[in-house]
């Protein structure tokens, strides 16, 4: 087109960067076309250079993780008592979600929850001893990641806590978590009050029995089959687990009722289960976890297989660099709050349940379950927005785990570490809120995406790494 035929032509807009600029020159009648582009995290030609020159063997080393994780087959085959199973496990040993962080530097949900668990536990007799013994040498902490283990929101395991058994039938490495409390005042939020360390108590000495042979009567129950109609069901897995809770109530109830319980004991335990419309998030967590750790130590493999935070740090781990943390500030999800509380009283995102966004559910399923996103005002489309999204910074698809409004297609899984760092497209992960004070516990609920820093810091290491292959 000549110069002079250009200007002769009504003005057309391309836009790049902030949408809000594309809004005006529509708002004004203008033509405009909005282009969705970000520029990269991170850009350095020198890793540029050296990525492109290594990104098929990447590429291949994502392939075979992303199988594993599709080949996975997590499976619930009993329960025990933390210290007899959790390996590393003793008795001034907490586990705690998230990666590595000491008592000073520890959010107040967090503080509040270990000192729910040195009162569980008796090793403490109140409150200010609890806090003291916590803020000495003689109590040990750990991130439940590096015990095979995931805690929901502070993600506090303590020696006699009862947890589930997960196994990896297909190739079997196990993983552990505790088992739901239920929403509200509660350890996990960080509560530790009498009413809290009762039920505790109540779990430990009636539902874990009852739960353990109940169990063993069933035989392994399958956690991938639960998932997979939980989805068309409308779960994620993550913050919706209704659908879940009710298909593994399903399947133990004639179970719990063959059990050489009392009758009164055996009606609470599945009043409990009932009532608790979470507690399959204790289920589906570690059958994330065991599902991804199988894809650990693949060398060259930029996928994801651990987000976590802790309340006050947010931390990712990759395939290929097995074990290490890679740590960024955590933030403070957008979230619809219980009456009387406000983002003002929220703390930062804590908890290890973001294991599930990393295998391919929560958020990155949320268009299976669009009723969450009225949690920050969002509409069903917002849902499968978010989803979409997320493909794009996904290895590929799961084969079992499928989204019925997709077509069935299956949810997006495996982080790709140099797609989200490419594409400037950070996980979405929707989440529980606790209050940022101990004592407390839950004040809401709502989504937001992870931090860039982690992911940062992880790239630049990754692809330095390289070098040395």
């Amino acid at each position: 087109m000549s110069s002079n035929k250009l200007l002769k032509e009504k003005l057309k807009i391309i836009n790049l960067g902030i949408e809000s600029f594309h809004q005006t020159a529509l708002a004004h009648g203008a033509k405009s076309l909005h282009v969705d582009w970000k520029p990269p995290l991170v850009f350095d030609k020198k890793l540029q250079e050296l990525l492109e020159k290594n990104r098929s063997k990447i590429e291949a080393a994502n392939l075979k993780a992303l199988a594993i994780v599709n080949r996975g087959r997590p499976m619930l085959i009993g329960l025990a008592q933390a210290g007899e199973v959790i390996p590393g496990m003793k008795k001034n040993l907490i586990l705690h979600a998230g990666p590595p962080i000491e008592w000073a530097r520890m959010c107040g949900p967090m503080r509040g929850a270990i000192i729910g668990a040195l009162l569980y536990e008796g090793l403490a007799h109140n409150e200010e001893d609890a806090a003291s013994l916590a803020a000495s040498s003689q109590v040990e902490y750990s991130p439940c990641h590096e015990h095979q283990t995931v805690g929901p929101m502070a993600g506090v395991v303590s020696f006699s806590m009862p947890v589930f058994i997960l196994e990896n039938s297909e190739y079997k490495n196990r993983a552990y978590c505790t088992m739901n409390e239920g929403l509200g005042k509660v350890l996990r939020y960080g509560a530790y009050s009498l009413e809290v360390i009762t039920k505790l108590r109540w779990m430990e000495k009636t539902l874990y029995p009852i739960l353990k042979e109940a169990i063993s009567f069933a035989g392994p129950v399958d956690l991938k089959n639960i998932i997979a109609q939980a989805l068309h069901m409308g779960d994620e897995l993550h913050n919706r687990n209704r659908a879940g809770t009710s298909l593994f109530y399903r399947s133990i109830a004639p179970h719990i009722l063959k059990t050489k319980a009392e009758r009164q004991a055996q009606i609470d335990v599945l009043n409990f289960i009932n009532g608790n419309d979470h507690f399959f998030l204790n289920l589906s967590m570690p059958a994330s976890k065991v599902s991804l750790d199988a894809a650990r130590g693949i060398e060259n493999s930029s996928m994801l297989t651990a987000m976590a935070r802790n309340g006050t740090d947010f931390g990712i781990q990759l395939s290929a660099m097995n074990g290490r943390w890679f740590v960024g500030p955590a933030e403070v999800p957008d979230a619809l709050f219980f009456p009387g509380f406000s983002k003002a009283d929220a703390n930062p995102d804590i908890g290890d349940s973001a294991i599930t966004e990393t295998a391919g559910l929560g958020g990155f399923a949320i268009a299976a379950s669009p009723a969450i996103v009225q949690f920050v005002g969002g509409v069903a489309q917002d849902a499968i927005n978010y989803t979409m999204q997320m493909y794009e910074i996904s290895v590929g698809e799961n084969s079992v785990y499928q989204i019925p409004y997709l077509n069935f297609r299956g949810t997006p899984t495996g982080i790709d570490l140099i797609k989200v760092v490419e594409k400037n497209i950070l996980p979405f992960i929707d989440t529980g809120v606790a209050h940022k004070k101990a004592g407390i516990g839950q004040v809401g609920a709502g989504v937001l995406s992870a931090p860039a820093m982690p992911f940062k810091l992880a790239y630049e290491e990754f692809v330095k790494g390289l070098l040395s292959h």
